[in-house]
């Protein structure tokens, strides 16, 4: 390293955020991006500590200690090019990632303020794609062997592009309007703009990737045989779409909804797309209460505020979550403490331990949630066991959003039609190869092992794409 002991000399900075009172008035993102000079004393925090944890905690494997040392020695292009050698989207990951590889930084553990790696991703790649060292490399030759990858988030996305490098021949099918998944429809613009996601797009059509919109496949059983038979593998990367229900008294009332409906309603506004009257989902002037407490409800809380809410209210079933250390989650593991998200920031209430008993509305009209304050108790078998109270709270409101979390692919159409094997989780069965239990059709991201992160998807489709890379060699 430059400097193994900057650390001793210079405090942990972040990027941080636009003010509050600019970025709440906008969908336009709000992490700001760090300058040459910060990135440059930043990464010389970067100490030789031996053993990186870092790396081992990112899912991707990313060396951060060795792009770092490059970009304190100013040596942007080597910077990036590490860091494009394992991971393929560092612009989605340095907007949206929860810095995994922060939490397992020696610093975390000898003094609370690890290195700044994410911030530091953000602009390895922003000044490669301003410098121009980002370049279209379509393959040199093709191998003849065609590919199909269902679904265009970050699992999909990642495994079109490793085999595609490959030689591969790949097509990308995509059942929404416009490629990207939940990166494109979920993640709200103030959290990830989606001119960057369409740069990216631009850069792998021209190495020869084809995208294929508006195309849900596996609606039936026909054009699944004929896709099946046209390609040399299959790689289903769906997601895991059917969300976490509330079955309470009252759930089927105007004015309950499931946070993607809200998410994926605002991005189609802001792409420019009309909605009819009738189905528009706005929480302007109105009392918004969010159901669960992650990062889609969080993403909840920051698309009503901006919409115009009167007020809004976060609750979580579980108990709040200790404050900067907690023993059950030691480093290098990703702590589980409370977080405040920028969203948070912009004005929300947010409570903990708190039960829905039931919806209440007029006239098919949502009115009103009656909640329950819960306690949780740890068994001796170390399972936790919660009790509803008796008393319960009416809270007044006209928005409720449901963002409990996901459970598991859909079903109907593609994974049916499959006839796949599923887990005890009801997610598609893959080996160690991500292989289905269906000849040449392999899994890859939240449809293999549930609702997780952009980076791990990422990890997921780069992993099924090497596994079938494998199985089309030995197929020739």
């Amino acid at each position: 390293m430059g400097n193994p002991k900057a650390f001793l000399s210079i405090n942990r900075k972040e990027a941080g955020y636009r003010p509050v009172q600019q970025r709440k008035y906008d969908f336009a993102e709000v992490e700001l991006t760090f300058n040459d000079e910060e990135c440059h004393q930043q990464a010389s925090r970067c100490m030789d500590c031996g053993v990186p944890f870092c790396h081992w905690n990112c899912p991707l494997g990313n060396r951060q200690p060795e792009w770092q040392d490059q970009v304190y020695k100013g040596n942007w292009r080597e910077a990036y090019r590490l860091l494009q050698e394992t991971d393929d989207f560092p612009e989605f990951t340095g907007r949206v990632c929860p810095a995994l590889c922060e939490k397992g930084c020696v610093l975390m553990l000898s003094a609370d303020a690890p290195v700044t790696v994410r911030n530091n991703e953000a602009a390895i790649i922003e000044k490669a794609f301003s410098e121009g060292y980002v370049e279209a490399c379509p393959p040199r030759t093709r191998t003849g062997k065609r590919v199909a990858v269902i679904g265009s988030g970050p699992a999909g996305l990642a495994c079109a592009n490793q085999l595609n490098r490959k030689g591969h021949t790949v097509d990308v099918y995509e059942k929404d309007e416009r490629i990207g998944g939940l990166l494109r429809l979920g993640i709200p613009d103030f959290k990830l703009s989606k001119n960057v996601i369409d740069r990216r797009l631009a850069l792998l059509e021209k190495e020869g990737i084809s995208f294929i919109c508006n195309t849900p496949v596996g609606k039936d059983k026909k054009q699944l045989a004929t896709l099946l038979a046209d390609y040399d593998a299959v790689c289903v990367a769906i997601g895991s779409g059917e969300p976490r229900n509330l079955a309470v008294e009252g759930r089927d009332l105007k004015g309950v909804y499931f946070a993607l409906e809200l998410l994926k309603q605002q991005n189609r506004i802001i792409a420019g797309e009309k909605i009819a009257p009738e189905a528009l989902i706005s929480a302007k002037g109105k009392r918004v209460l969010v159901i669960g407490g992650g990062d889609t409800g969080s993403d909840c809380v920051g698309t009503a505020i901006r919409q115009g809410a009167e007020s809004v209210m976060q609750i979580e079933i579980m108990p709040k979550p200790p404050v900067g250390k907690n023993p059950a989650t030691p480093w290098p593991n990703y702590p589980q403490v409370l977080k405040t998200s920028s969203s948070h920031q912009e004005g929300c209430e947010r409570r903990w331990s708190l039960d829905t008993v039931r919806f209440i509305g007029e006239n098919g009209i949502l009115k009103q949630v009656e909640v329950a304050p819960v306690t949780w108790t740890k068994g001796e078998d170390g399972r936790m066991t919660m009790q509803r109270a008796a008393d319960t709270e009416i809270l007044n409101v006209d928005l409720v959003f449901l963002a409990m979390g996901f459970v598991h692919p859909v079903y109907e159409g593609l994974v049916e039609h499959l006839g796949v094997a599923l887990d005890a989780r009801k997610n598609i069965a893959v080996d160690a190869e991500n292989k289905s239990s269906v000849d040449k059709v392999f899994a890859a991201g939240d449809a293999s092992y549930g609702a997780g992160l952009v980076v791990r998807a990422i990890a997921s489709g780069r992993k099924a794409a090497a596994a079938i890379d494998r199985y089309l060699s030995d197929k020739k």
